[in-house]
């Protein structure tokens, strides 16, 4: 069955991909004269079999070619049909073909452009909550999630977290999966690993593992990685914090021992504040229910490229940023990495930052 997806999903590629190419091809002969059909045609076949290439072939270059050549194809199916629509209305106008050409031309520069400045140039959010009515301290989280270090995102990315965790300097930070995308090679080959030691935090560093950290098979050597290297990785377990606050950690929903938010509680300690870290934001509502006082999630991405945030809003109670249910304050990052391609529209890389009242 899986086959037969696969096959399907190279026929829909394969058709959006010429569908692309032919409005393109068209657009450059009637405006242009152009008329190197064999170039542009192995020129279009190659951005078509990057995307594909990348997946089985190791390669940067491969994927930031297909990711930027896939999102190409993805905006040009919304706005292609728009354009060809008001050229048809116009009555074919030369004029109208030519002009149309070039404000999608600047349209897909602009989204390179600003995707590829939002996904690598992160962001911090702040939030102050309260979780008591007479607090008597303050401590500060720090939230990041979705590195997915790989080919693509490696030691420089990770550089800059480390110079925006350097800057804030948080009493605790709190890694909510999706360290690796999807193996571990270049995570190992970089030696990324190694920069977790530089992450100063006196209460601690924790972390949970998201679904991409599960799809290599790797996740015992991630695991073993992160811990040997100061980062407490809890699989369904909790710790208690100097007496501040209990932390539990879930495994991700692909994991299929993963345990019930009932049967994690049974062991808590309630008197304390209750700080719940779940790479995927499905069961936000049902922790509330169970007097968790916060809780951690990324995953979502925020949708990553518009308009995936309107399909993330509809899925998640919370898909991104901070949401109060009940006496549950909940916090999904879109993320400090990416997936795909290197670009961000309407959304953007991020830490968030959290002034908590006790």
């Amino acid at each position: 069955m899986m086959y037969v997806y696969f096959f399907l999903f190279l026929c829909l590629y394969g058709l959006a991909c010429y569908y692309v190419a032919f409005n393109g091809y068209r657009w450059l002969k009637r405006s242009f004269g152009f008329g190197y059909r064999r170039s542009y045609t192995i020129i279009i076949v190659f951005l078509s079999v990057a995307f594909i290439a990348s997946f089985i072939v190791s390669s940067r270059l491969l994927e930031l070619i297909g990711g930027y050549w896939l999102t190409i194809v993805g905006y040009s199916l919304l706005l292609l049909p728009l354009v060809n629509l008001i050229y048809f209305l116009s009555g074919r106008k030369p004029l109208i073909h030519l002009l149309s050409g070039y404000i999608l031309s600047f349209c897909f520069l602009c989204i390179l452009i600003i995707g590829s400045f939002n996904a690598w140039s992160p962001t911090i959010r702040h939030y102050d909550v309260s979780l008591t009515e007479e607090p008597t301290q303050e401590i500060r989280f720090l939230l990041g999630a979705d590195f997915h270090f790989g080919t693509v995102i490696g030691m420089n990315h990770f550089e800059r977290f480390l110079q925006l965790v350097e800057q804030e300097s948080p009493d605790a930070i709190f890694l909510a999966g999706d360290i690796i995308d999807d193996n571990m090679d270049a995570f190992i080959e970089e030696q990324i690993a190694d920069g977790f030691l530089q992450l100063d935090a006196p209460l601690g560093v924790y972390a949970v593992p998201g679904n991409h950290d599960y799809y290599g098979g790797d996740l015992s050597l991630l695991t073993q990685e992160l811990r040997s290297n100061g980062v407490t990785v809890l699989l369904d377990e909790h710790i208690h914090v100097d007496g501040l606050f209990t932390v539990i950690g879930r495994k991700d929903e692909t994991d299929f021992d993963r345990k019930s938010i009932a049967e994690l509680m049974e062991h808590a300690n309630e008197q304390l504040p209750i700080i719940m870290m779940d790479h995927q934001p499905h069961e936000t509502v049902e922790a509330a229910t169970y007097n968790v006082d916060m809780i951690f999630s990324g995953h979502t991405h925020r949708g990553q490229l518009f308009p995936g945030n309107l399909l993330t809003q509809a899925i998640y109670e919370n898909d991104w940023g901070y949401k109060q249910i009940d006496q549950l304050h909940s916090f999904t990052t879109s993320g400090f990495g990416f997936w795909g391609p290197a670009l961000r529209i309407g959304s953007r890389s991020e830490i968030i930052m959290i002034t908590v009242k006790l």
